[in-house]
């Protein structure tokens, strides 16, 4: 089953392959939705200080009968901390409000704030090199299993590279379907930096693309489900987000493959319009 496959991190902390992601699950339903992701078998949680439900997803972990070390939770250091202490605060305040002890994996949500993503050249290169000093104590300290980044270019990897006492572990991107940065993912395989997927239906883009939609039919599956092997076979730890029951199930029904000409022509399937969904701050809207 995909929720016993997992990737080995450079510290050699295993890390499952398939996630949830919870963006967009408000609070007050975020406790119930990863009660039911771990009764179908989910072992990986992903949340973030932005996503404003992080008090629901640690409600959700403590309280859905799985040992805490068998789950691996995940959250973000917001993209608007920018400096040391500021994120040291954030890393001790997302612990207190989710009620854990430690997170599995924290990560750096951007290496620029969300208003200036895509609007600005300046890189905040010694900004993450501090947020991401608050990181490395906050590793060595023992509140995090794991750090990492989120939307890093090869250029914001080299520049925490480049005198880091702790190498990143993961690189979160936006990977799906007609979207395959390879250049950047070959680059964190070379430093043995885990790529994780967000995203993989291209914020229900995918579900609208003909060339999508009729090799998901050639395969017998749903959009989705071809969505997320996709990412799979591109050794990728892939984060479907959903509230839904039934689309978890369906996301972990996975056990086809996808072949290698299919994968070349799913590399090369038009840009998606992401309509609405390309103004969000990751595309550099505004908050």
């Amino acid at each position: 089953m995909i929720f016993n496959e997992t990737f080995t991190l450079h510290n050699g902390v295993a890390i499952p392959k398939l996630g949830l992601g919870t963006w967009f699950i408000d609070d007050d339903k975020a406790a119930e939705a990863v009660r039911q992701a771990v009764c179908i078998g989910y072992r990986h949680i992903d949340t973030a200080q932005a996503y404003g439900n992080e008090r629901g997803v640690g409600e959700g972990v403590r309280t859905c009968g799985v040992p805490r070390e068998d789950i691996f939770v995940t959250s973000k250091v917001a993209a608007e901390c920018k400096s040391y202490d500021s994120a040291a605060e954030s890393i001790d305040r997302t612990l207190a409000v989710m009620g854990l002890e430690y997170l599995d994996m924290m990560i750096i949500h951007s290496p620029q704030p969300w208003v200036e993503v895509n609007q600005s050249d300046d890189r905040y290169y010694s900004e993450n090199k501090e947020v991401w000093r608050a990181l490395e104590d906050a590793y060595h300290a023992g509140k995090l299993r794991a750090i990492g980044v989120s939307n890093f270019e090869e250029q914001d990897l080299k520049n925490l590279l480049d005198g880091c006492r702790i190498r990143p572990m993961v690189n979160q991107i936006l990977v799906h379907i007609a979207n395959t940065p390879l250049s950047l993912i070959e680059y964190c395989r070379q430093h043995d930096i885990v790529v994780e997927a967000y995203s993989p239906v291209a914020h229900g883009a995918a579900m609208q693309n003909p060339a999508i939609a009729d090799m998901a039919a050639k395969y017998g599956v749903t959009i989705p489900q071809l969505c997320i092997r996709y990412d799979l076979q591109l050794d990728t730890v892939v984060l479907p987000k959903t509230a839904n029951l039934a689309h978890m199930k369906a996301n972990a029904e996975l056990d086809f493959c996808i072949s290698d000409e299919d994968m070349a022509y799913l590399e090369h399937v038009e840009p998606l319009d992401y309509g609405d969904a390309g103004y969000f701050p990751v595309f550099g809207g505004k908050l």
